[in-house]
């Protein structure tokens, strides 16, 4: 029996059949609609795990089909794919606004690219399920704001207050990882060796074992990328089953994508329990930022879920955190104070700020933001 569902809602039969022979060929089950009517019907009573939608659909446009499945609770968290031959910018953004999750144009390359998404999309369904570890991710808007150094030392600081807690972090800095030369990391698993892995072997039990343990940083980690060549053979696909897997077997997974910000990263974001957004206080990163605020809102992350940290790390120059605040229009949750040369020492020795520098203010401001972030987290996931 195949594992997943798809129903596949299009006029026009041939494009229909072509379609699902391709999802067919793939040991996916298969369930076909003609109207936008028959669609809702379907869906509402089969339950599919996935849609491939041809907005063009005359009965229901493609756009109503969507809010409509959406706002139903049996098909809310159902990943759309428009398949359209509309390639107007404006049917794209309406399609993408309304809820689907990836648009495709009717080309050559249509097959590959809903084959991608189609696994993609469905590594989601562990992202939305509100059991398992906690999903915490960390992003700028700006390289250089010192999201990697804060994800580790928060990670550090959680697993540290919670003795008992798994953690784990994920580096998925593209093109190249930071996490690894902060910590002291030198082996020779990353997140491209992984995801080349087939996912029967990729289990909750596998991330559980065969990960090596930082001790002093008292978590286990994903090393990002090693080089840009390989960033580009990572395989998008299958980065959402092993979040979702890494949930399974973590009480916190914590996910540093730094500016990262794509179509690979975007649904960590959408489906984190929390999302901490490191800003750095000279004008044009803050401005950036609050781009970065903007988009994430609108792509239905809440406002609630996102924790700003800002980084005086660096230096003492620039924007105060009232001036930080009123640029971006948000409350800043956590100030980082300006610690001179300490945390290029610390990072430089691999090892933790707390530990390093006990009795530096910025210690106790890592201490505290860790409970409180794990606080929210927690509160945000029981909602």
């Amino acid at each position: 029996m195949p594992e997943k569902k798809i129903l596949i809602i299009d006029a026009d039969v041939a494009s229909r059949n072509f379609v699902a022979r391709n999802l067919l060929d793939q040991k996916y089950e298969v369930i076909q609609a003609g109207s936008g009517k028959e669609g809702l019907i379907s869906a509402w009573r089969d339950r599919p795990d996935l849609m491939v939608i041809d907005p063009s659909i005359t009965d229901i446009s493609g756009e109503e089909l969507a809010k409509k499945l959406k706002a139903d609770t049996r098909t809310a968290n159902v990943p759309l794919i428009a398949l359209s031959s509309d390639l107007n910018m404006a049917r794209i953004k309406s399609c993408t606004d309304a809820g689907f999750g990836e648009y495709i144009t009717k080309s050559g390359q249509a097959v590959s690219l809903l084959n991608d998404a189609v696994k993609r999309l469905l590594g989601l369904a562990g992202l939305t399920n509100k059991n398992g570890g906690l999903l915490i991710v960390f992003l700028s808007a700006k390289g250089g704001t010192g999201a990697s150094s804060i994800c580790a030392n928060i990670a550090m600081n959680i697993a540290q207050h919670q003795p008992e807690a798994r953690v784990i972090v994920l580096d998925m800095v593209l093109p190249i990882g930071s996490i690894a030369s902060i910590v002291g990391y030198q082996g020779q698993q990353n997140i491209v060796s992984i995801a080349e892995m087939p996912p029967t072997e990729t289990t909750p039990e596998f991330f559980s074992t065969q990960l090596e343990e930082l001790k002093l940083w008292r978590f286990r980690l994903v090393a990002g990328s090693p080089d840009p060549e390989s960033s580009n053979r990572i395989n998008a696909g299958r980065i959402s089953d092993i979040v979702s897997s890494l949930k399974e077997s973590y009480d916190y997974v914590l996910v540093d994508i730094g500016r990262s910000l794509s179509r690979i990263t975007l649904p960590l974001i959408q489906y984190a329990d929390l999302n901490a957004l490191i800003v750095s206080t000279d004008v044009s990163t803050a401005s950036i930022s609050k781009t970065v605020l903007e988009y994430m809102k609108n792509r239905g992350v809440s406002a609630r879920s996102i924790f700003t940290i800002l980084n005086r790390a660096v230096g003492l120059e620039g924007l105060s955190k009232a001036e930080a605040e009123k640029l971006l229009e948000s409350p800043i949750q956590v100030t980082v104070p300006y610690l001179s040369s300490n945390m290029g020492f610390a990072n430089s020795h691999h090892q933790p700020f707390t530990l390093k520098f006990p009795k530096d203010t910025a210690s106790f401001v890592f201490q505290e933001a860790a409970k409180e972030m794990s606080t929210l987290a927690r509160s945000l996931r029981a909602e």
